[in-house]
């Protein structure tokens, strides 16, 4: 079987979004920074990796990148954002970077998916706020949900069954 661990990344994420020309751009160089630092960090202390899995989901409505609120208990941006989603599509980006080692090669992905919220009254909006966009699918935000078009799994932070269809060409 395969032996993992779940090792969280120390990246700051700071990187200017209007130096991409996309939420694709952005998010997939998010994830790559991450599963960057944890491969070296962990090379540093002498662990032995195959492979380190990085990703980065954000919400992106009307050109404007939505991430999570700057701090987890800033509910005026968490509902900013989400009155600003009410009534209205969206897109989820998620994106992926595979790091393996030794060898250093490095492959990334990104999966988009498009929500659909109901409209919104100001005292339907309460959820955590630690999430991109200020929702979570998985969590009560998943009734204001009218439609989903893509990839569930990517709107709650990382898309399975894409991952599968990537990594599997380098297990062989």
């Amino acid at each position: 079987g395969l032996h993992f661990d779940v090792v969280p990344s120390t990246f700051e994420e700071n990187l200017d979004k209007r130096q991409f020309p996309t939420p694709e751009h952005y998010v997939i160089e998010n994830a790559k920074q991450k599963a960057l630092e944890v491969l070296q960090r962990l090379t540093a202390q002498g662990t032995t990796v195959d492979l380190v899995i990085g990703c980065d989901t954000v919400v992106s409505h009307e050109g404007r990148i939505l991430e999570k609120p700057k701090v987890a208990s800033d509910e005026e941006d968490a509902f900013s954002m989400l009155t600003s989603l009410s009534n209205a599509k969206h897109d989820v980006f998620s994106g992926v970077a595979l790091c393996f080692s030794p060898s250093n090669v490095v492959h990334v992905f990104c999966e988009r998916t498009t929500v659909q919220f109901i409209p919104l009254d100001a005292t339907t909006i309460r959820e955590p706020m630690d999430k991109a966009g200020s929702y979570g699918l998985q969590g009560r935000a998943k009734a204001f949900v009218s439609a989903v078009d893509g990839c569930p799994n990517s709107v709650i932070g990382f898309p399975v069954d894409r991952f599968c269809l990537e990594v599997a060409p380098f297990l062989t």
